[in-house]
């Protein structure tokens, strides 16, 4: 599920950096976990925080057979759904959205915004370039009153980093 040269950071570089974004997703919050894949964010997240609603949502039907085999094996099939289907083909609205490695944000923008709720705001899991990202994403986000920030967060102190775009309706 993850790149074969992954293997060796598949704690600090990928379970971490899902753990990472935990603090800033609300309590008791509907999340979708766009492009889910191998479960990342989504499942560290769901183990992290049992207040969550999650969808990993993955089109592909191996990854989605994966997912779902995981959420039964680690007993999270009460407030874990797995959905398979592209975020452009899915219906359902949600307070966070969040997604790794998924696409540019100006792409998954389009992709992303119509799940969101009003007040729901999306937390994209970005490399170095997340505020070039942003700076792409302007008009884009302009136009649809939206603000978007980076953000610094870490699983714990000797983690390394992690940077979120959080992307919000103007208030």
């Amino acid at each position: 599920m993850i790149g074969p040269r992954e293997a060796d950071r598949i704690w600090d570089r990928h379970v971490l950096n899902s753990v990472a974004m935990a603090d800033l997703v609300a309590d008791g919050v509907s999340v979708v976990d766009v492009g889910s894949g191998a479960g990342l964010p989504g499942i560290p997240l769901a183990i992290r925080r049992p207040d969550l609603q999650i969808t990993l949502l993955e089109p592909l039907l191996r990854r989605a057979t994966f997912l779902a085999e995981a959420v039964t094996e680690l007993g999270l099939t009460d407030r874990v759904t797995v959905v398979r289907a592209r975020a452009e083909d899915h219906d359902a609205q949600y307070d966070v959205i969040t997604a790794r490695a998924v696409a540019p944000l100006p792409r998954l923008l389009t992709w992303c915004l119509p799940l969101m709720r009003p007040a729901g705001e999306l937390l994209a899991l970005k490399g170095s370039s997340a505020a070039d990202e942003i700076d792409q994403s302007r008009q884009l986000l302009t136009k649809r009153r939206l603000y978007a920030d980076v953000v610094s967060v870490r699983a714990h102190p000797r983690a390394e980093s992690t940077q979120v775009v959080r992307v919000r309706a103007v208030r």
